[in-house]
Protein backbone atom coordinates (compact mmCIF):
# COMPACT_ATOMS: atom_id res chain seq x y z
CA UNK A 1 0.00 0.00 0.00
CA UNK A 2 2.80 2.25 0.90
CA UNK A 3 4.69 1.71 -2.41
CA UNK A 4 1.26 2.27 -4.54
CA UNK A 5 1.19 5.58 -2.28
CA UNK A 6 4.70 6.33 -3.38
CA UNK A 7 3.82 5.87 -7.19
CA UNK A 8 1.14 7.98 -7.06
CA UNK A 9 2.81 10.90 -5.38
CA UNK A 10 5.53 10.70 -8.10
CA UNK A 11 3.12 10.54 -10.92
CA UNK A 12 1.21 13.90 -9.68
CA UNK A 13 4.87 15.25 -9.35
CA UNK A 14 5.41 14.46 -13.14
CA UNK A 15 1.75 15.41 -14.16
CA UNK A 16 1.48 18.90 -12.36
CA UNK A 17 5.25 19.77 -12.50
CA UNK A 18 5.96 19.09 -16.45
CA UNK A 19 3.61 22.06 -17.43
CA UNK A 20 4.69 24.70 -15.08
CA UNK A 21 8.09 26.25 -14.96
CA UNK A 22 9.72 24.46 -12.17
CA UNK A 23 11.93 21.41 -14.33
CA UNK A 24 9.76 18.31 -13.99
CA UNK A 25 12.91 16.38 -13.83
CA UNK A 26 14.18 18.15 -10.97
CA UNK A 27 10.98 17.63 -9.52
CA UNK A 28 10.99 14.01 -9.71
CA UNK A 29 14.57 14.36 -8.70
CA UNK A 30 13.89 15.43 -5.46
CA UNK A 31 11.00 12.86 -5.23
CA UNK A 32 12.43 10.01 -6.10
CA UNK A 33 15.68 10.55 -4.01
CA UNK A 34 13.20 11.10 -0.76
CA UNK A 35 10.91 8.23 -1.41
CA UNK A 36 12.98 5.75 -3.42
CA UNK A 37 16.27 6.38 -1.78
CA UNK A 38 17.90 6.68 -5.52
CA UNK A 39 21.40 8.43 -6.01
CA UNK A 40 21.23 12.02 -7.29
CA UNK A 41 22.33 11.19 -10.67
CA UNK A 42 19.93 7.66 -10.90
CA UNK A 43 16.92 10.48 -10.07
CA UNK A 44 17.90 12.65 -12.30
CA UNK A 45 17.80 9.92 -14.72
CA UNK A 46 14.75 9.10 -13.28
CA UNK A 47 12.88 12.20 -14.01
CA UNK A 48 13.58 12.22 -17.09
CA UNK A 49 12.20 8.69 -17.78
CA UNK A 50 8.89 9.72 -16.26
CA UNK A 51 8.53 12.13 -19.32
CA UNK A 52 6.47 8.66 -20.74
CA UNK A 53 2.89 9.62 -18.51
CA UNK A 54 3.46 13.11 -19.84
CA UNK A 55 4.02 12.27 -23.46
CA UNK A 56 0.55 10.38 -22.93
CA UNK A 57 -1.17 13.42 -21.73
CA UNK A 58 0.10 15.32 -24.44
CA UNK A 59 -0.60 12.75 -27.11
CA UNK A 60 -4.16 12.49 -25.79
CA UNK A 61 -5.24 16.47 -25.80
CA UNK A 62 -3.31 17.50 -28.73
CA UNK A 63 -5.29 14.18 -30.64
CA UNK A 64 -6.11 16.35 -32.98
CA UNK A 65 -2.98 18.58 -33.79
CA UNK A 66 -0.68 15.48 -34.03
CA UNK A 67 -3.10 13.73 -36.32
CA UNK A 68 -3.44 16.87 -38.92
CA UNK A 69 0.47 17.80 -38.13
CA UNK A 70 1.44 16.61 -41.66
CA UNK A 71 -1.06 18.35 -43.38
CA UNK A 72 0.07 21.30 -41.71
CA UNK A 73 3.03 22.09 -43.33
CA UNK A 74 4.19 24.96 -41.25
CA UNK A 75 3.56 22.74 -37.66
CA UNK A 76 5.61 20.08 -39.46
CA UNK A 77 7.93 22.39 -40.23
CA UNK A 78 7.98 24.08 -36.48
CA UNK A 79 8.23 20.94 -35.36
CA UNK A 80 11.35 19.07 -37.16
CA UNK A 81 13.17 22.11 -36.96
CA UNK A 82 12.72 22.74 -32.58
CA UNK A 83 13.01 19.13 -32.22
CA UNK A 84 16.35 18.36 -33.98
CA UNK A 85 17.83 21.73 -32.77
CA UNK A 86 16.97 20.60 -29.50
CA UNK A 87 18.76 16.94 -30.03
CA UNK A 88 21.90 19.23 -31.09
CA UNK A 89 21.98 21.63 -27.56
CA UNK A 90 19.90 18.80 -25.67
CA UNK A 91 21.85 15.59 -25.91
CA UNK A 92 25.36 17.06 -25.09
CA UNK A 93 23.87 18.88 -22.03
CA UNK A 94 22.38 15.51 -20.72
CA UNK A 95 25.40 13.95 -20.81
CA UNK A 96 27.50 16.80 -18.84
CA UNK A 97 24.69 16.94 -16.79
CA UNK A 98 25.57 13.60 -14.89
CA UNK A 99 28.95 14.86 -13.58
CA UNK A 100 27.25 18.34 -12.51
CA UNK A 101 25.18 16.69 -10.51
CA UNK A 102 28.23 14.97 -9.02
CA UNK A 103 29.54 18.44 -8.13
CA UNK A 104 28.93 21.44 -6.31
CA UNK A 105 25.64 22.16 -9.46
CA UNK A 106 22.84 23.54 -7.80
CA UNK A 107 19.29 23.13 -10.02
CA UNK A 108 17.75 25.76 -8.28
CA UNK A 109 19.98 28.41 -9.73
CA UNK A 110 18.21 28.20 -13.50
CA UNK A 111 14.81 27.88 -12.01
CA UNK A 112 15.27 30.85 -10.07
CA UNK A 113 16.43 32.72 -13.04
CA UNK A 114 13.70 31.45 -15.15
CA UNK A 115 10.83 32.45 -12.45
CA UNK A 116 12.50 36.11 -12.75
CA UNK A 117 12.20 35.68 -16.52
CA UNK A 118 8.26 34.73 -16.19
CA UNK A 119 7.23 37.57 -14.08
CA UNK A 120 9.25 40.45 -16.23
CA UNK A 121 7.12 38.51 -19.01
CA UNK A 122 4.03 39.22 -17.08
CA UNK A 123 4.91 42.80 -16.85
CA UNK A 124 5.51 42.85 -20.43
CA UNK A 125 2.02 41.41 -21.59
CA UNK A 126 -0.15 43.08 -19.20
CA UNK A 127 1.81 46.80 -20.31
CA UNK A 128 1.54 45.86 -24.28
CA UNK A 129 -1.36 44.27 -24.16
CA UNK A 130 -3.28 46.95 -25.00
CA UNK A 131 -1.06 48.72 -27.70
CA UNK A 132 1.01 46.17 -29.26
CA UNK A 133 -1.07 43.35 -30.99
CA UNK A 134 0.86 39.48 -30.20
CA UNK A 135 1.50 37.61 -33.21
CA UNK A 136 0.45 34.33 -34.45
CA UNK A 137 3.08 31.52 -34.03
CA UNK A 138 2.60 30.67 -37.70
CA UNK A 139 4.64 33.87 -38.01
CA UNK A 140 7.26 32.40 -36.51
CA UNK A 141 10.29 32.43 -39.11
CA UNK A 142 13.12 29.48 -39.14
CA UNK A 143 15.28 32.20 -37.44
CA UNK A 144 12.79 31.94 -34.50
CA UNK A 145 12.14 28.18 -34.69
CA UNK A 146 15.93 27.61 -34.15
CA UNK A 147 15.87 30.07 -30.91
CA UNK A 148 12.98 28.13 -29.89
CA UNK A 149 14.77 24.83 -30.01
CA UNK A 150 17.92 26.19 -28.59
CA UNK A 151 15.89 27.26 -25.60
CA UNK A 152 14.01 23.99 -25.25
CA UNK A 153 17.84 21.90 -25.64
CA UNK A 154 18.91 24.29 -22.63
CA UNK A 155 16.33 22.52 -20.14
CA UNK A 156 18.07 19.06 -20.46
CA UNK A 157 20.49 21.16 -17.45
CA UNK A 158 19.18 19.91 -14.12
CA UNK A 159 16.83 23.15 -12.66
CA UNK A 160 15.56 24.16 -16.15
CA UNK A 161 12.17 23.96 -17.08
CA UNK A 162 11.44 23.26 -20.82
CA UNK A 163 7.59 24.65 -20.58
CA UNK A 164 9.07 27.69 -19.07
CA UNK A 165 11.76 28.19 -21.39
CA UNK A 166 9.82 27.43 -24.81
CA UNK A 167 6.61 29.95 -23.42
CA UNK A 168 8.75 32.49 -22.26
CA UNK A 169 10.64 32.61 -25.33
CA UNK A 170 7.46 32.76 -28.05
CA UNK A 171 6.26 35.17 -25.28
CA UNK A 172 9.38 37.13 -25.73
CA UNK A 173 9.15 37.12 -29.79
CA UNK A 174 5.88 38.29 -29.46
CA UNK A 175 3.37 35.61 -29.85
CA UNK A 176 -0.07 35.58 -28.56
CA UNK A 177 -0.37 33.52 -25.16
CA UNK A 178 -2.70 30.54 -26.19
CA UNK A 179 -0.48 29.93 -29.61
CA UNK A 180 2.69 30.77 -26.95
CA UNK A 181 1.48 27.09 -24.58
CA UNK A 182 -0.16 25.22 -27.46
CA UNK A 183 2.97 25.31 -29.45
CA UNK A 184 5.33 24.92 -26.92
CA UNK A 185 3.42 21.50 -25.82
CA UNK A 186 3.48 20.24 -29.02
CA UNK A 187 6.80 20.44 -29.59
CA UNK A 188 7.70 19.10 -25.67
CA UNK A 189 6.09 15.58 -27.69
CA UNK A 190 8.87 14.31 -29.99
CA UNK A 191 11.65 16.41 -27.44
CA UNK A 192 10.13 14.12 -24.89
CA UNK A 193 10.08 11.00 -26.72
CA UNK A 194 13.48 11.83 -27.65
CA UNK A 195 14.48 12.48 -24.09
CA UNK A 196 13.37 9.02 -23.03
CA UNK A 197 15.39 7.38 -25.93
CA UNK A 198 18.39 9.30 -24.68
CA UNK A 199 18.00 8.12 -20.99
CA UNK A 200 17.63 4.21 -22.49
CA UNK A 201 20.61 5.01 -25.00
CA UNK A 202 23.41 6.08 -22.86
CA UNK A 203 22.21 5.29 -19.05
CA UNK A 204 20.06 2.15 -19.20
CA UNK A 205 21.56 0.93 -16.38
CA UNK A 206 20.35 3.93 -14.57
CA UNK A 207 16.74 3.13 -15.55
CA UNK A 208 17.26 -0.12 -14.94
CA UNK A 209 18.01 0.27 -11.42
CA UNK A 210 15.63 3.07 -10.56
CA UNK A 211 12.75 0.56 -11.89
CA UNK A 212 14.00 -2.15 -9.78
CA UNK A 213 13.55 -0.10 -6.85
CA UNK A 214 9.63 0.77 -7.98
CA UNK A 215 8.63 -2.10 -9.52
CA UNK A 216 6.93 -2.39 -12.79
CA UNK A 217 3.30 -2.20 -11.27
CA UNK A 218 4.69 0.74 -9.03
CA UNK A 219 6.51 2.57 -12.43
CA UNK A 220 2.77 1.97 -14.58
CA UNK A 221 0.83 3.77 -11.92
CA UNK A 222 3.50 6.48 -11.66
CA UNK A 223 2.85 6.92 -15.44
CA UNK A 224 -0.62 6.31 -15.66
CA UNK A 225 -0.83 9.08 -12.44
CA UNK A 226 1.62 11.41 -14.83
CA UNK A 227 -1.18 10.85 -17.55
CA UNK A 228 -4.29 11.77 -16.03
CA UNK A 229 -3.30 14.54 -13.84
CA UNK A 230 -1.18 15.97 -16.60
CA UNK A 231 -4.51 15.85 -19.24
CA UNK A 232 -6.29 17.91 -16.15
CA UNK A 233 -3.13 20.79 -15.75
CA UNK A 234 -2.80 21.45 -19.49
CA UNK A 235 -6.54 22.23 -20.09
CA UNK A 236 -6.79 24.46 -17.32
CA UNK A 237 -3.87 26.10 -18.35
CA UNK A 238 -4.91 26.46 -21.75
CA UNK A 239 -8.27 27.89 -20.41
CA UNK A 240 -6.65 30.60 -19.26
CA UNK A 241 -3.63 31.47 -21.68
CA UNK A 242 -6.83 32.56 -23.42
CA UNK A 243 -8.42 35.25 -21.21
CA UNK A 244 -7.12 38.44 -20.53
CA UNK A 245 -5.92 37.66 -17.43
CA UNK A 246 -3.54 35.52 -18.72
CA UNK A 247 -0.31 37.42 -17.49
CA UNK A 248 -1.60 35.93 -14.34
CA UNK A 249 -0.57 33.19 -15.32
CA UNK A 250 3.25 34.43 -15.27
CA UNK A 251 3.23 36.31 -12.39
CA UNK A 252 2.11 32.76 -10.75
CA UNK A 253 4.15 30.37 -12.06
CA UNK A 254 7.34 32.75 -11.58
CA UNK A 255 6.12 32.95 -7.95
CA UNK A 256 5.63 29.38 -8.23
CA UNK A 257 9.64 28.56 -9.63
CA UNK A 258 11.01 31.40 -7.11
CA UNK A 259 9.50 30.16 -4.01
CA UNK A 260 10.49 26.57 -4.86
CA UNK A 261 13.91 27.36 -5.87
CA UNK A 262 14.74 29.40 -2.71
CA UNK A 263 13.52 26.73 -0.31
CA UNK A 264 15.88 24.29 -2.24
CA UNK A 265 18.54 26.99 -1.65
CA UNK A 266 18.03 27.21 1.88
CA UNK A 267 17.85 23.99 2.35
CA UNK A 268 14.24 23.28 3.22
Amino acid sequence: MIDAIKSVILGIVQGVSEWLPISSKTQELIASHLLLDLPITIAYTFGLFMEMGSIGSALIYFRKDVVRVFKDMFLLKFLVVVTVVTGIVGVPLYIISEKLLQNAYNPAIPMLILGVILIADGVYIKLTRENVKPREAKSLSLKHMIIIGVAQGLAALPGVSRSGMTVSTMLLLGIKPEDAFRYSYLAYIPAAIGAVGTTILFTKHNVAYAVSQIGLGGLAIAVITALVTGILVIGFLLRIAKTRKVYLIDFFLGVVAITISSLALIGI
